[in-house]
């Protein structure tokens, strides 16, 4: 989480916008942008991607199999 953390916070900052400026272009709560920068694990991954799609990112699953690949 610390690197979604990291990530969302330093886009966000290298395009000019306020968290409560993202939270509105991306469609989610200032809370939810809050809680991602903030490193918190009870996060709503559709929520998480709403925001990672400004960036043209996504999490998704990923099997342990996948991993060791």
């Amino acid at each position: 989480m610390k690197q979604l953390a990291e990530f969302v916070k330093q886009r966000r900052k290298e395009v000019n916008l306020t968290q409560e400026e993202f939270a509105e272009r991306t469609g989610v709560a200032l809370t939810v942008v809050r809680k991602i920068e903030q490193g918190k694990t009870n996060l709503n991954m559709d929520k998480v991607n709403l925001v990672l799609n400004m960036f043209g990112h996504e999490l998704a699953p990923v099997s342990l199999k996948e991993l060791k690949e």
